[in-house]
């Protein structure tokens, strides 16, 4: 198995993320032991900022750490254990907000598309919307 940044190079729908994680300076940290439990926006979540977003929060190195390290939960939290959370701590330090009580699983705003992708370091979630911490 691969670690989280190799896995979600693999998978081809992360090239943005993947772009933020290098930026800064973030691929030791999520190729190191953890485990890490991470909320990984695909490039159609990043898309749906406002144009410009993405270019200006790669040359705000500070602000872009912020909200990487806001998709990423210490551990390893399998699918049937977030849906039995009501909130997560992030790395960041502030809280993600969790819902499964529709069926499926939310973070804040952002619905779980693809569950449990495993690495050899953690899991991934895969969410269709970026997090922005408050």
């Amino acid at each position: 198995m691969a670690n989280i940044v190799d896995t979600a190079v693999q998978a081809g729908s992360f090239n943005t993320l993947v772009a933020a994680v290098k930026a800064a300076g973030l691929v030791d940290t999520l190729q190191g032991a953890g485990p890490f439990t991470v909320f990984a926006p695909t490039d159609e979540a990043f898309a749906k900022l406002p144009a410009g977003t993405v270019d200006s929060l790669l040359q705000d190195i500070p602000k872009l750490k912020q909200i990487l390290t806001y998709h990423v939960v210490s551990g390893k939290v399998m699918a049937s254990d977030v849906a039995k959370l009501k909130s997560a701590t992030t790395v960041q330090g502030s809280d993600v907000k969790i819902d499964a009580s529709n069926g499926g699983v939310k973070v804040n705003d952002s619905k779980v598309s693809t569950a449990d992708v495993a690495a050899d370091n953690g899991v991934i979630h895969i969410i269709d919307t970026v997090l922005l911490p408050a």
